[in-house]
């Protein structure tokens, strides 16, 4: 069984193989760009979702699906590359960063979770699969994730770089399984979020982990009243800033044009593409 299960892409434009050859690695083919979204209707979506559910919905659930929904419709950008051929993943998974504050005061891990088939997925079942991984996560009762945390902390510093383009040469270039070794399969999906908002930030921008070969990374700002003019007028909605980083070897313009038209869709009008509330 392989670490993921990959379509090649053999299609690619002259552009797409200058800039596979132009970055040998993600060092740095980095594009980073940043979007507002207006999200009065998705706040009240999300009051109401609460309210009819009892299920403490999030911005980051309302993400999680939306952005699956993304890929789904541009699966050019869910992508990785081997042997400088470009890949398509068959299934779309979402990694949010965990914050883990249980090792004392003054000391802070990040972790991680990641949710499968999220296009699929309803946003009840989004938050019950999110809700039941974080917990196990911040519970240290996730088997994977400590035999994979155990694995890294016994790395020697000096050997560090060294083992991690190594355990990622297997894992994604020769495309081998390494659970058996305590490294979960695909376990970073095709997009990292991590909701910058909840640290008091609007704008951040999430750099590209070479390990991970995600080439899409979000962080999320936080919702607030912002004074905007239109036709003339002042008006003060509800706005996120969304800002991305995206590795430019096998995404450009054209996609990231797609991409946020999609992503704005779904934020601006959630009645017609999130869950039929009851």
């Amino acid at each position: 069984m392989p670490n993921l299960e990959l379509t090649r892409k053999d299609d690619v434009s002259s552009f797409r193989k200058i800039a596979i050859g132009t970055w040998q690695d993600a060092y740095d083919p980095s594009v980073y760009g940043t979007m507002d979204i207006r999200m009065d209707a998705a706040m009240k979506y999300l009051a109401e979702f609460r309210e009819k559910t009892g299920k403490k919905l999030t911005v980051s659930h309302m993400m999680a699906k939306a952005i699956a929904m993304v890929l789904k419709e541009v699966p050019d950008a869910n992508a990785i590359l081997r042997w400088n051929r470009v890949y398509l993943r068959k299934r779309i998974g979402v990694f949010f960063q965990v914050v883990m504050t249980d090792e004392g005061p003054g000391k802070v891990d990040l972790s991680g979770a990641t949710l499968y088939d999220v296009e699929q997925m309803s946003l009840v079942q989004i938050y019950d699969e999110f809700k039941a991984k974080v917990d196990k996560v911040r519970a240290r009762k996730d088997p994977a994730l400590e035999k994979t945390r155990g694995t890294f902390l016994a790395i020697p510093y000096f050997a560090l770089n060294r083992v991690l383009k190594f355990i990622s040469f297997l894992s994604y270039t020769l495309n081998w399984d390494l659970s058996r070794f305590g490294i979960p399969n695909d376990p970073f999906g095709s997009v990292m979020v991590t909701n910058v908002g909840s640290l008091g930030l609007d704008v951040a921008f999430v750099p590209l982990v070479p390990y991970s070969h995600v080439p899409i990374l979000l962080a999320m700002g936080a919702v607030k009243e912002q004074a905007v003019v239109e036709n003339g007028e002042i008006k003060i909605p509800k706005i996120m800033s969304v800002n991305a980083t995206f590795d430019h070897r096998f995404i450009d313009g054209f996609h990231a044009s797609v991409m946020s038209k999609v992503l704005r869709k779904w934020f601006e009008n959630p009645y017609e593409n999130f869950d039929k509330l009851p």
